[in-house]
């Protein structure tokens, strides 16, 4: 829906910008001509002149329309692009219901109907939490942290996670395998079928976040995403590629099930909640699921 959304745009700004640019240049001209040659013969009052001289209706909206769509577009393809949290997949970081912005120019700059990057602005880090299209249907957005980078070794075993960061060229010694830092922090604060969730602090290299486990849940490494020279829960991030997990560890589609990002899919780093809505109603309601009943205020502000 979002590609869609996008064509769209480019189209309708195009098509607006065109009809325009052709009443600007070509048929105004004309219309000027016409009112100069009228005054050789007689004088023209100023609401003929103006009458003589207006556009038809479609260019006249269309000259008040095209610099608002202008600047959607490009605030929208290379700025900042709102998305709406659908799942629960990175909870607690984000919660359905929140309305985030992703800003577009963080891993270069982007054409808004090819994806041909144009210009390099930076990569993703990890810890960082991206927005990218979905490797196996490309159209959909998804949105979860980057774990591993090009050349890391990442491993998911019994709901730890341990990563060893690629060795740069000519740096002596290679880092080593480790366990990603966590320290439980709550239990109970979100629950998964009934059952309460362990939440963690988790530390993802310079970047501190919590994460949700259900320690009801066995590992499904027999539905991992596999590589072909290593064991199961196991995956080295071939260059220009990522590896993305969701925060709510046990009931998030990841790098873990379907391999993993590549560059080419990358479209922003999510930076902010600009608002949030809750939707938690009473079984009877007759309100339709989809009407918010409530604002979370406390969820604005930065992501981390």
């Amino acid at each position: 829906m979002a590609t869609l959304f996008s064509h769209l745009l480019v189209l309708v700004t195009l098509a607006t910008g065109l009809v325009w640019a052709f009443d600007h240049f070509v048929l105004r001209p004309k219309r000027q001509a016409k009112v100069a040659a009228a005054e050789q013969v007689n004088k023209l009052s100023d609401d003929a002149r103006v009458s003589m001289l207006r556009e038809g209706p479609v260019a006249e909206n269309c000259r008040s329309v095209f610099p608002v769509l202008a600047l959607v577009l490009i605030l929208r393809s290379f700025l900042y692009e709102p998305f709406q949290i659908p799942s629960g997949s990175m909870m607690p970081t984000l919660l359905v219901g929140d309305f985030i912005l992703v800003e577009k120019y963080a891993y270069g700059l982007r054409d808004p109907v090819w994806r041909h990057k144009f210009m390099e602005t930076g990569e993703p880090a990890r810890g960082d939490v991206a927005v990218f299209k979905y490797p196996e249907d490309p159209r959909v957005d998804y949105i979860k942290r980057i774990v591993g980078l090009p050349g890391d070794r990442v491993i998911y075993r019994n709901k730890r996670l341990y990563v060893q960061p690629a060795c740069a060229e000519g740096v002596e010694p290679c880092p080593q395998m480790q366990e990603v830092a966590r320290v439980p922090e709550s239990v109970g604060d979100f629950f998964q079928s009934g059952i309460p969730l362990e939440r963690y602090r988790e530390s993802l290299g310079e970047v501190n976040h919590d994460i949700l486990v259900n320690p009801a849940r066995r590992d499904p490494s027999q539905a991992y995403f596999g590589q072909r020279g290593h064991r199961p829960g196991e995956w080295v991030v071939p260059e220009g590629q990522y590896f993305a997990m969701g925060d709510n560890r046990d009931n998030s589609t990841d790098s873990r099930y379907w391999g993993f990002v590549d560059e080419s899919l990358l479209v922003g780093k999510a930076v902010f909640i600009w608002t949030s809505f809750e939707f938690e109603r009473r079984a009877d309601s007759a309100l339709p699921s989809w009407i918010p009943t409530g604002i979370r205020f406390d969820r604005i502000g930065g992501l981390e």
